[in-house]
């Protein structure tokens, strides 16, 4: 027999299905898991079951944070929400009772981003497949994001607006994602192992096979290092037909290819990982050339995944429209208005000087522009907006690759294999030594 166990330090991925508008701790959370948990070979926690908890503590905002938010017209900073799940219903009614943590840094609105295609002049059966499958767990993401995001554009802009004023409450948006591990077991019975499935235990995937895994190894380009070992645990099973060759819980052993941190002038970080052991309970390891085509990101960190395992932020382009606005404010301030042309003195335009000084600390700037007449302060204050925006915007330090523990991956493993001439880099190994590695994994990791 096989116990279906959900073991201790299991994530459950969790996104609330209501807005809360966050008033005090002890305040009721409800949610809904997005991705079903497997045990072994099925689902003992169907996509959709209801989890309930509570605010546990909100998190007290320092003074500086209160000093800067109030200077930019924000006198309701929000504060950092710490959640509790504590109950698990399930389709058929059972309730569960739940101990879990919710794995900190969590508790924002993430999205699924699949690799590029490779560039090829034709799609052969393989490459087919894996593209199927990527359709499939993009398919299967979007629904899950619908069944718990409030509908309606209007509501959106509504809250949008609501947010912008210098007084505003603090709401928890429909859809907001958590992770949360278990710190006790869940048991769901046992069930039987026949000759038939151990079998086809740890035989080699298909072509065109991937697998759903959860990494165990957190990653940052900034700093983590070329020939760093890596560990991911399949949270589904991987079958070929009827027959099962991976169960939940087999693990994928790989190594970092690539890092490198981020730099000035918005040079941002990049990552490049390999699996290269794929090793179901009990069995021996099976040797594979695996790359990720598949990614759980954080919508702001504008994830870009390349067809070779390959990831690296990438910087929005609304930064040049931001940039726009920002030298055209500061510009505005700079004209002379009527009242100077017809005898009203040089202080400007009032509604010049406003421009210019939201450009800066919004209310700081605001305030100057209406009460004190003067156009070369207006103008100053402009200025500072624009260089502000223009240092965030191109000069200052670019964006870090960051996987969490837990983050969800899609690995296409039924590629090439690969050649005894590849071989894994050892921690701590040269630049050279790892481009080589590189380079010849990744030949061998091309699908065919």
């Amino acid at each position: 027999m096989v116990p279906l166990v959900v073991p201790a330090g299991t994530p459950l991925h969790v996104a609330l299905d209501e807005e809360i508008r966050v008033k005090e701790a002890g305040q009721a959370v409800h949610g809904k898991v997005m991705e079903a948990v497997y045990a072994f070979d099925r689902v003992v926690i169907p996509a959709g079951s209801v989890v309930t908890g509570h605010i546990k503590k909100l998190e007290d905002i320092s003074g500086k944070t209160r000093t800067l938010s109030a200077l930019d017209a924000n006198f309701t900073p929000d504060h950092k929400v710490d959640l509790e799940f504590e109950e698990l219903q399930l389709a058929d009614g059972r309730h569960m009772s739940l101990h879990i943590i919710v794995t900190p840094g969590t508790g924002g609105q993430m999205e699924f981003v699949q690799a590029e295609e490779a560039k090829k002049t034709h799609k052969g059966q393989v490459e087919e497949k894996v593209a199927e499958a990527k359709h499939e767990a993009k398919a299967e993401w979007d629904h899950a994001v619908k069944e718990v995001t409030e509908p309606g554009r209007m509501h959106r802009l509504e809250r949008y607006i609501a947010s912008q004023l210098p007084m505003h409450p603090h709401y928890l948006d429909a859809g907001t994602q958590y992770s949360a591990e278990l710190e006790e077991a869940l048991d769901f019975g046992s069930t039987p192992l026949t000759d038939q499935i151990a079998s086809t235990l740890g035989r080699r995937p298909p072509p065109g096979s991937v697998v759903h895994a959860r990494l165990i190894t957190p990653l940052n380009s900034a700093t983590t290092k070329p020939g760093e070992e890596i560990e991911a645990v399949l949270s589904r099973p991987l079958f070929d037909g009827d027959n099962l060759l991976y169960p939940t819980g087999s693990t994928l052993k790989g190594v970092v290819l690539q890092a490198e941190p981020a730099h000035k002038l918005k040079h941002n970080g990049q990552l490049r990982l390999v699996f290269h052991d794929l090793q179901a309970p009990e069995t021996s390891e099976q040797k594979v050339t695996a790359v990720p085509v598949g990614v759980e990101a954080a919508m702001v960190e504008h994830l870009k995944l390349d067809s070779e395992g390959g990831a690296q932020s990438t910087t929005p382009k609304t930064r040049y429209l931001q940039t726009a606005l920002e030298v055209g404010l500061a510009a505005a301030s700079s004209g002379t208005d009527a009242d100077a042309r017809y005898g009203g003195g040089a202080a400007g335009n009032t509604s010049n000087r406003v421009a210019g000084g939201a450009g800066g600390f919004k209310l700081v700037g605001i305030l100057v522009g209406v009460f004190v007449h003067s156009q070369p302060l207006g103008l100053a204050m402009g200025a500072v907006g624009a260089g502000r925006t223009i240092y965030a915007n191109f000069l200052t330090r670019g964006s870090e690759v960051v996987f969490p523990k837990n983050t969800a991956m899609d690995v296409s493993v039924g590629g090439n294999p690969p050649v005894a001439g590849c071989r894994v880099p050892a921690a701590g190994s040269d630049a050279a030594e790892v481009a080589k590695a590189m380079a010849c994994t990744l030949q061998y990791a091309r699908l065919p």
